[in-house]
């Protein structure tokens, strides 16, 4: 887990690289072999529910907030049982893969993984971690937070009928605009206003949260005309081809149109005319107004009671989950690089995956102690009390460090990369006095850190998990 954190690798480059450490000494693992890190990994597989069991234990209570989501990684080979294709996260469209679904607390410690074959769907995993809290971790009373793809219908009718089990959710597209259709939600009430709460006999016993951001209305507009554009340049070619009598016949033309129109997710703006030896397009005036009405709005689902959480505070809760996203991507890319995936075993990439939760774990109590000499916003309490709907900004603490680079000390401000690369500054020697023979007894001499190395140590040993 130290070696997956420092400077990850295949187990055998492990073996290799941390020779050119201090950490293999210092575990005593030394003399470890390629095969007695699979046995590790199959050791700690077998206890993987009791310290899962634990983690939960220190970090979520009954009536807290827990946030699940789920991600995918690409294989390298094809004889994994739990490698599958399906809907690829990593934008390899085609490769076999692996999804697993992150179970973290409120501030996205992790707590719990689970790793599914690759064509699993979101939504069959999501009640299953809910069983998981309440059968194997105790956990009775809780809030389940989960994207607008995550929680079916089917799991909110199973949570309705489990006392104690709220969630947090987004409705789809389509049920907006059924909403808005419908004038159970008027448009004109954002004039003033971008919050407001309803409810809709569609959803009974529930509360709706609507909210308008206006800037992501205009970065929506603005992508759309950019998707709209790109395709038109696409079906330009085509028509060059056609006029210039390369390409003819209604069915050879229909066949090209067919493998770009939808490319940038936009065909249904389009109208298409074919011929044996022509074609042309238009956009669809009516269809573009209808989605750019909807530019910017979200509705937040949930049954949590206004007593409990208002309504700001929901819409709060549900971008949390932008915390096990960024799990994701430290586990995924950023340090800990779980792809991609080499193991051949059903249970070695289960303990694989496993491992790199328990790496960010160890990560994410890092970061938080690093706050101070990182990039990072230290006034995390500002969040509770900022406008939920509005663009995220950081303190203006936060934006000094960013645009000078530095401290108030004047040191150089880092990110989690760079300070852990300053700490392995710090060196152990070995060493014998001058001109000793090649038997003489050895000392060793770790070289003095600074003040900044100092202060990492300092707060990284003051962790209180």
């Amino acid at each position: 887990m130290a070696s997956r954190i420092v400077e990850p690798h295949t187990k055998l480059a492990t073996t290799r690289w941390w020779h050119q450490t201090t950490l293999a000494e210092d575990f005593g693992v030394a003399g470890a072999s390629e095969d007695e890190l699979y046995a590790a990994m199959d050791w700690l597989l077998a206890r993987q529910d009791r310290v899962q069991k634990k983690l939960a234990s220190r970090h979520l209570h009954e009536g807290g907030l827990v946030l699940y989501d789920l991600s995918s990684s690409y294989f390298e080979g094809s004889t994994c049982p739990l490698a599958k294709r399906g809907y690829s996260r990593d934008g390899k469209a085609g490769t076999l893969q692996v999804n697993y679904g992150l179970l973290t607390d409120a501030r996205g410690c992790p707590v719990a993984v689970s790793v599914h074959e690759g064509n699993t769907a979101d939504s069959t995993t999501f009640m299953p971690a809910v069983r998981k809290l309440r059968q194997d971790f105790g956990v009775q009373r809780m809030v389940m937070v989960g994207d607008r793809g995550m929680v079916s219908q089917k799991a909110i009718d199973e949570m309705r009928q489990t006392d104690g089990v709220g969630w947090i959710t987004a409705l789809k597209t389509a049920s907006i605009r059924a909403l808005v259709e419908q004038e159970q939600l008027q448009m004109g009430l954002f004039d003033e206003r971008n919050l407001l709460e309803l409810s809709s006999p569609d959803y009974p016993g529930e509360r709706l949260v609507a909210c308008r951001n206006e800037a992501l209305a205009k970065l929506r507009a603005h992508k759309r005309d950019d998707l709209l554009g790109a395709t038109e340049r696409c079906l330009d070619k085509i028509k060059a081809r056609v006029d210039a009598g390369k390409l003819a016949g209604q069915d050879a033309i229909g066949v090209q149109v067919g493998k770009i129109i939808d490319r940038y997710k936009v065909a249904k703006h389009f109208e298409l005319h074919i011929a044996q030896a022509a074609l042309s397009w238009a956009r669809k005036p009516h269809s573009i107004a209808s989605e750019a009405a909807l530019d910017g709005l979200y509705i937040i689902r949930t049954s949590v009671p206004a007593a409990q959480m208002d309504a700001p505070q929901c819409v709060r809760n549900y971008k949390a989950l932008a915390n096990v996203e960024r799990a994701f991507r430290s586990i995924k890319t950023i340090d800990l690089k779980v792809r991609p995936i080499h193991h051949r075993l059903a249970d070695r990439v289960r303990a694989h995956i496993f491992l790199c939760m328990l790496a960010y774990y160890v990560e994410w109590h890092m970061r938080e102690a690093w706050r101070e000499l990182m990039f990072a916003d230290t006034e995390q309490q500002a969040k509770a009390t900022r406008d939920p709907v509005a663009p995220a900004e950081r303190s203006n603490k936060a934006q000094a460090k960013a645009a000078s680079h530095t401290l108030d000390d004047g040191t150089s401000v880092h990110s989690f990369a760079t300070l852990m690369a300053e700490l392995a500054t710090i060196v152990r020697n070995t060493c014998r006095t001058p001109s000793a023979e090649a038997d003489a007894p050895t000392f060793e001499v770790t070289t003095t850190a600074e003040p900044k190395q100092l202060r990492a140590l300092a707060l990284v040993q003051a962790i209180q998990p």
